[in-house]
């Protein structure tokens, strides 16, 4: 297993090598997905008790480093 920051891992022989919370499986596509959905970071907890607040705030900012990119205007 990797570890791109304490949060965020990897394992290629668990949840098909998709990035994971802390080695659960619990992938980050989960949380942005419920995050997606409409739900709080409240109701995320209730929802997945394994997970801490600062698990959802760091699924954001991968999420947010992987849109990031230049924009060069004309």
């Amino acid at each position: 297993m990797s570890h791109l920051n304490d949060t965020i891992t990897v394992d290629p022989k668990q949840c098909g090598g998709r990035l994971c919370i802390r080695g659960m499986r619990i992938r980050v596509t989960d949380i942005l997905d419920l995050l997606a959905a409409g739900l709080s970071f409240d109701e995320i907890l209730d929802e997945i008790p394994d997970l801490i607040r600062e698990d959802i705030v760091e699924a954001i900012k991968y999420a947010s480093k992987g849109i990031d990119h230049p924009v060069i205007a004309a």
